[in-house]
């Protein structure tokens, strides 16, 4: 995708609107676990339910076009990997460390991810590492670092916080493993196709882990987590995957990076309203840099 795309205003809006949906599926999560006696495994599984038929009609009506070509036995194993990584290994590792930490930490811990992308690039495909994305890499984790240990002195009495946090790095990792994965296949097989085929790659890995740990009772015992389930599967993840992938049509990928950066300062107000998490005066000072960080990494070399 070229990058340099004009920024209109309809793609701008597009950009940001699936953005702030995106950065509802924190709150959700939260408010679900808050409201409802359910795990991490089966709630992703709803959500998987409700998202699985749409990627499933596009990816039948991909399959149907004329331009479509037949994709090779390895494309169709590193589909079915990223997949894996991206949307099964990813999400479990979040929606798990989201019952030890609050949205906001979550989703600054999340957005390390663009800097693991820098890294694994330069460590494994030796893409040099420059001047700009040296001082992205202090401040983002500066910032990081800052906001961590501010919530760490506030949620003293949680046992679990290390590892709701540890979870949620881990999660960072194979999504920027996704990303860096995603940017080799997609020119071969097209953008439409990869997300499609690789979201139900990844349902079918959670669907497997559901079936094999058993326990299905949860899914018949409170409706409201169907509601739930509803609103994950749709407004946080079908709906923002779209608007982002016509966004990046109208106006390029390096836009609506740079637009996308609302995400954390999106999450931290709403788990402010929804979830009564305190501004914390670190946090925002982190988030911040955070911020900064990436939108220095999102400007590419012309």
């Amino acid at each position: 995708m070229n990058n340099k795309e004009p920024l209109t205003l309809t793609g701008f809006l597009i950009a940001f609107v699936g953005a702030v949906l995106f950065s509802t599926k924190a709150i959700m999560v939260k408010l679900a676990f808050n409201h409802i006696k359910v795990d991490a495994l089966s709630l992703l599984t709803l959500r998987m339910v409700f998202s699985l038929p749409f990627y499933a009609i596009a990816a039948f009506l991909i399959n149907k076009q004329k331009s479509n070509t037949q994709l090779s036995s390895r494309q169709w194993c590193y589909l079915v990997i990223l997949g894996i990584f991206g949307y099964y290994l990813s999400s479990l590792f979040d929606f798990i460390g989201l019952q030890y930490i609050s949205a906001g930490l979550e989703r600054l811990i999340l957005f390390l991810y663009p800097t693991f992308i820098v890294l694994i690039n330069g460590l494994f495909f030796k893409q040099k590492i420059n001047r700009n994305q040296k001082i992205a890499l202090l401040l983002t984790y500066i910032g990081v670092v800052f906001a961590y240990f501010a919530e760490l002195k506030v949620d003293t009495t949680n046992p679990n916080f290390l590892w709701g946090s540890f979870l949620i790095f881990v999660c960072s990792i194979t999504y920027s493993i996704y990303i860096v994965g995603s940017g080799r296949i997609i020119p071969q097989i097209g953008a439409p196709r990869f997300t499609a085929y690789a979201m139900i790659a990844a349902t079918a890995g959670i669907f497997i882990h559901y079936l094999i740990r058993g326990n299905y009772t949860i899914l018949q015992q409170n409706g409201d987590l169907w509601g739930y389930g509803l609103a994950l599967g749709v407004i946080a993840t079908v709906i923002p995957s779209f608007m982002l992938s016509a966004a990046i049509k109208r106006i390029g990928s390096n836009n609506v990076a740079i637009i996308s950066s609302i995400g954390p300062v999106s999450t931290i107000i709403q788990a402010h309203y929804f979830l009564g998490e305190k501004f914390l005066t670190e946090q925002v000072i982190g988030t911040t840099l955070v911020v900064i960080g990436v939108l220095l990494l999102s400007r590419k070399k012309e």
